[in-house]
């Protein structure tokens, strides 16, 4: 692999794949808070945000960290009495008595919050508006989770990407990212990279272990559904079921209020779970090498990135597809499968849970990856076995490539209308 597509490689993986607190939505809705509230200079006598549909969603019923209290209220409070923008998405972590502060502060001021949907095209869309007397400020976040494309104070415009951002074809990335982030990006690329960069390249993505660990810990002890907690105790030992119940544990913890952060990866805390815990999970219990474990790490995260991008950072499907696909590939590379073994095994998940539709971050999350996750065991050992689906098979082609596009398709532009409905029965449920 060329020196220049290598560092290239590397680059996306380190911006995509980074710590977060709590669900990322909510979090990034706070940011965007903290950001105005610190241009405005002083306390807001009212909060305005309006949020797309897919925010709105993922930030309805999920916990945020530290509080006992799910929804986005509470985040918008913690950014008003103690947001710091500079912390991108740990603005939610903050210490006991500042979040009892925040609980004070809402209890006094829920009704300076507005919260509103905003009807535009671009799916990763918040705006926060404040104003104290005849002062005001609006941020706007775009694309990607900590992307501030617009700051303004009173009449004065700090900031403006809006322009050169919308006018980029449909595209969720950042557009100073796009030329490198929109290489020939495929599938070989990825396996090549995983399977041959240097070992001292790949080192960061230890943290990516050591944080997620820890999450699920935390989620073993009971939080959420208890779903990892239960499962382990009715795993009795069994391999398969065992990473699975470490894994989605920290998702329990996670859509419950957790205050430790986790890896996310593509703007998502659940996919940077999936994408680090089953393979280091599973190598370790299979014996497997430290460089073999680490080389499926980075698979397994880069292989979700690259799916991701055809998607969307937020569709109506549900973001575990693509990392339990990236999930798959690694599980294969730890069977010892090769290249085309790999391919195998994500064309078995493409046709096995293609269809799985995001209702929204919350506790039941970890339900999704479970489901994911057992997927990518079956269609891993179909793969090492040289099974894979036919090419007439559903959204499945004879070129890998070709079927991964076919789901960025289904998820990006297919399920429009599902999203819609999606929202509007969240949103009037009796």
């Amino acid at each position: 692999m060329e020196e220049s597509i290598r560092k290239q490689l590397k680059e996306i993986m380190q911006q995509e794949v980074v710590l977060a607190t709590g669900c990322t939505e909510p979090g990034a809705v706070a940011l965007c808070v903290a950001k105005a509230v610190e241009t405005l200079g002083c306390e807001p006598e009212n909060i305005t945000l309006k949020l797309s549909k897919n925010v709105y969603k993922n930030a309805m019923g999920v916990g945020i960290p530290g509080t006992g209290m799910i929804g986005l209220p509470i985040a918008v409070a913690m950014a008003v009495t103690h947001g710091n923008s500079s912390r991108g998405l740990e603005v939610l972590t903050i210490p006991a008595d500042q979040v009892e502060d925040a609980k004070q502060w809402l209890a006094n001021n829920a009704n300076k919050i507005e919260i509103g949907v905003k009807e535009t095209s671009d799916k990763l869309y918040i705006e926060c508006s404040v104003c104290c007397g005849d002062a005001a400020a609006t941020a706007v976040i775009s694309k990607r989770h900590t992307n501030f494309i617009f700051l303004k104070k009173n009449d004065q415009i700090l900031l403006d990407h809006k322009q050169g951002l919308f006018q980029e074809q449909d595209n969720d990335d950042n557009p100073e990212e796009d030329n490198k982030q929109r290489l020939e990006f495929t599938a070989r690329m990825v396996y090549d990279y995983a399977t041959t960069a240097p070992l001292e390249e790949l080192e960061w993505l230890r943290d990516t272990v050591e944080y997620n660990t820890a999450a699920s810990q935390c989620g073993l002890s009971g939080m959420g559904l208890h779903t990892g907690e239960i499962l382990m105790e009715q795993a009795r030992g069994d391999m398969v079921h065992t990473v699975v119940a470490r894994t989605v544990a920290a998702s329990d913890a996670r859509m419950d209020g957790c205050t430790k952060p986790v890896y996310s990866n593509s703007g998502s805390g659940n996919q940077g779970i999936t994408c680090t815990l089953p393979s280091y999970y599973y190598g370790t219990y299979k014996g497997c090498s430290d460089e073999q474990i680490m080389r499926a790490v980075t698979m397994n995260h880069l292989m979700s990135i690259y799916i991701k991008r055809g998607i969307g950072r937020l569709s109506a499907l549900c973001g575990i597809v693509n990392a339990t696909m990236g999930g798959a590939a690694a599980l294969t590379y730890l069977e010892g499968g090769g290249y085309e073994q790999v391919c195998y095994a994500m064309k078995n998940m493409i046709n096995t849970i293609a269809g799985m539709v995001c209702d929204g971050a919350k506790p039941s999350c970890a339900l999704k990856m479970s489901v994911g996750l057992y997927s990518a065991f079956v269609c891993a050992e179909l793969a090492v076995h040289d099974r894979v689906v036919d090419c007439t098979d559903g959204l499945s082609e004879s070129d890998i490539d070709c079927s991964i596009r076919n789901l960025g398709r289904l998820g990006k532009d297919g399920m429009n209308q599902t999203d819609d409905m999606i929202l509007d029965i969240m949103t009037h449920k009796k």
